[in-house]
């Protein structure tokens, strides 16, 4: 299984957002056709709502791919 990547945000976050800045997709175009697809996981469990805001310790996986939210204390 992969190792999960850290990725740290100020604020908040949406999950298309995230995706984008995580490098799990390349395009915000990329990001809309995978989480429409089911393909994305938080917290692992399938999300298709683009919009839905993270928070520190969410971890999202598309593919093989995983990413924390890593919010600064």
């Amino acid at each position: 299984m992969a190792d999960i990547r850290p990725v740290e945000v100020t604020g908040t976050i949406r999950l298309g957002q995230f995706l984008k800045l995580a490098g799990l997709v390349e395009h915000g175009a990329d990001a809309k056709d995978v989480v429409a697809s089911g393909e994305v996981t938080v917290n692992g469990r399938a999300e298709t709502r683009r919009g839905r805001q993270l928070a520190g310790g969410d971890v999202v996986a598309w593919g093989a791919d995983r990413a924390r939210v890593v919010t600064p204390e």
